[in-house]
């Protein structure tokens, strides 16, 4: 095998086949807690992307240096300096969304999706399959989030791009009633429910395993 097709099925890999979400179903603690909104979803998706891929490839540098007796002390030392440096460029830059997004954000360094590719890929493979395996893997936790908060989104609340009622934008007329249950907490669960099944299906019409 090539590495140029290595490289894709790195890539391709956590977007499809092991998704996060849809086919692994980790990392679900942030997936029902911020995706009301669908700037939200996307903007949680984006922060754990930088700190996989960051965090990766730090991982693989080192990893001819770190004993096997403290590799995952070692490997959480690095997603949580990344984890910092992420809540500090939001909290600057995005202080909305950092506000928006609260507790999941510091709650990355223990997100089993990073830790599980710190463990599983970075570990053990080159710098550059880390780089790509954590990009492919970032894609396809924030499509994840980025669906299911659109999901959510239009229909708990009939807009996109909110909470601000000034940038949101209304899909509907006045006289459209939000099925509120999707903006509340149990929503999460019966939407991410029903994408779960929708992509059961695809899965295995498109005979992806």
């Amino acid at each position: 095998m090539s590495d140029k097709s290595v490289y894709v099925q790195d890539l391709t890999r956590g977007i499809v086949r092991e998704n996060p979400v849809f086919k692994l179903l980790l990392g679900l603690c942030p997936v029902l807690g911020v995706t009301a909104f669908f700037i939200n979803g996307v903007g949680m998706g984006i922060a754990a992307t930088a700190v996989l891929v960051a965090s990766n490839v730090v991982i693989s540098s080192l990893k001819k240096f770190i004993p096997p007796q403290v590799r995952i002390p070692c490997f959480i030392v690095v997603i949580a300096t990344f984890v910092t440096v992420i809540d500090m460029v939001l909290e600057a830059f995005q202080p909305a969304l950092h506000e928006a997004l609260g507790i999941f954000v510091p709650l990355i360094v223990v997100n089993c999706v990073i830790l599980g590719r710190a463990e599983a890929f970075a570990g053990k493979q080159p710098v550059i399959r880390s780089l790509i395996d954590g990009i492919g893997v970032g894609i396809g936790f924030t499509l994840a989030l980025g669906i299911l908060a659109f999901v959510r989104e239009v229909a708990g609340h009939g807009t996109l791009m909110g909470p601000d009622p000034e940038s949101a934008v209304y899909l509907f007329g006045p006289g459209f009633e939000p099925m509120g249950l999707f903006a509340q907490p149990p929503g999460a669960f019966i939407a991410l429910g029903l994408l779960l099944g929708i992509f059961n299906v695809i899965f295995k019409k498109l005979n992806i395993k």
